[in-house]
């Protein structure tokens, strides 16, 4: 059987596996406006918006000149967020991890990290004519 990618391609498929099942197991940091959290739009997905400390929101905050406000926030597993958060935005939604950071990462809407019902990979909002996206 050959793996795609070869060792690497594996390598780098459990790494992410490891790390995705870190971030469900993990409490961040999502901060709220106007009664909800901070989502944005890139590239057709909606984005819900995470941080794994004070510290990261906090450079985020400042890289946006807006480190003098005050940023309220909602502690959220990171669970929560893929299975039951992304699903109620209605929309092809993902999160987003420290964004902005050399660290950032997305957790974008496909299966084995959303529902398959949400996941675009799987044909989730597809429309006729298209395949999943």
């Amino acid at each position: 059987m050959e793996i795609p990618g070869g060792p690497q391609g594996w390598r780098g498929r459990h790494e992410f596996a490891v790390v995705l099942g870190d971030f469900r197991r993990t409490a961040t940091l999502v901060p709220e406006v106007e009664g909800g959290w901070w989502t944005s739009e890139w590239g057709g997905i909606r984005w819900i918006h995470a941080f794994s400390d004070e510290a990261a929101l906090a450079r985020f905050a400042i890289a946006r000149g807006e480190g003098e406000r005050e940023w309220a926030y909602q502690r959220v597993l990171g669970a929560r967020l893929l299975d039951i958060a992304v699903p109620a935005l209605g929309v092809p939604a993902g999160v987003a991890l420290d964004v902005g950071s050399p660290q950032g990462m997305v957790f974008p809407p496909v299966a084995g990290i959303v529902p398959e019902a949400v996941a675009l990979d799987a044909g989730a909002y597809a429309t006729e004519g298209t395949a999943g996206a």
